[in-house]
């Protein structure tokens, strides 16, 4: 059995896995992790492209295109990778691969056995995975679930028995729901689900929303029962505080500046139709 998602830093785990394969890993650090899993001959890991942080010498590594991905060219279109690493031990003896996390975030092994062997991950979620982990990405076709970004509009499916580490920001919640159970969550703030969720966006007034804009105004209802992952700090809103705290502001990083323009011109304007109106009333 994998290691709890919240699994203490510096703490070895041993992994089993329905074929009796044991694999040793090792998650390290405390805010920006790195897991170091443990390689027997023959064994390989996949992980995401640009998450190498070290290996040892007997390992091979191979970039290898995923046949299986459904939305492969909708990943294409929104920029992100179609391949995956694959991490190899050819040798008679032992190797490790150390795969790190590509931001400041926490790792979390999650062994798919013990969730019906599928979940749901946003498509940033997913970092490297060990033994029968299939990875695709499929588009959601029901009208309510689109909006505008890659991230609500893929979603990454992880199905098989195997062991799966997924990158979470901040601190990480899991939330055990009930049959039917609700809780509402900000978008941005789900790291993964179970398949059996029952998963409904919820957006603010459009109109209101550009205008006024504001922080977590795109929510989701989930409806269990089923388990979900929720991170304190997604990447998408750390990136923006910073860009906010270090960039000038000017027209071009506040879009809603011409609509609000637009607007006060419009109230102007029937305010002053309006009092000539009743003037000449």
């Amino acid at each position: 059995m994998a290691a709890p998602f919240f699994s203490t830093p510096f703490q070895p785990y041993v992994y089993q896995s329905p074929q009796d394969a044991v694999t040793a890993f090792q998650i390290l650090g405390g805010d920006s992790q790195i897991v170091q899993i443990m390689l027997k001959s023959q064994e390989k890991v996949t992980a995401k492209p640009g998450t190498l942080c070290y290996m040892s010498g007997s390992i091979q590594m191979d970039n290898n295109y995923l046949p299986e991905n459904e939305g492969g060219v909708w990943q294409w279109l929104f920029g992100k990778s179609l391949t995956s690493i694959v991490f190899f031990n050819p040798g008679p003896e032992d190797g490790y691969v150390g795969i790190a996390a590509p931001s400041p975030a926490r790792i979390l092994p999650i062994d798919l056995a013990n969730l019906g062997g599928e979940i749901l991950c946003q498509p940033d979620a997913f970092l490297c995975s060990v033994n029968d982990v299939a990875v695709t990405n499929t588009v959601d076709q029901r009208a309510r679930n689109i909006e505008v970004g890659a991230e609500v509009i893929l979603k990454q499916k992880l199905r098989g028995q195997g062991l799966a580490f997924l990158v979470g920001g901040g601190s990480v919640v899991q939330k055990i729901l009930g049959v039917g159970e609700v809780v509402v969550v900000d978008v941005a703030s789900i790291v993964a689900m179970t398949t059996a969720i029952n998963f409904h966006l919820k957006n603010s007034n459009a109109v209101r929303r550009a205008v006024f804009g504001g922080d977590n105004q795109l929510t989701a209802t989930l409806t269990g029962p089923g388990v979900v992952f929720i991170q304190s700090l997604p990447f998408q809103r750390l990136s923006q505080r910073i860009a906010r705290a270090v960039a000038a502001p000017s027209l071009r990083d506040n879009p809603k500046f011409f609509i609000q323009i637009a607007i006060f011109f419009f109230l102007a304007y029937v305010m002053i139709v309006s009092s000539i109106i009743l003037t000449d009333v």
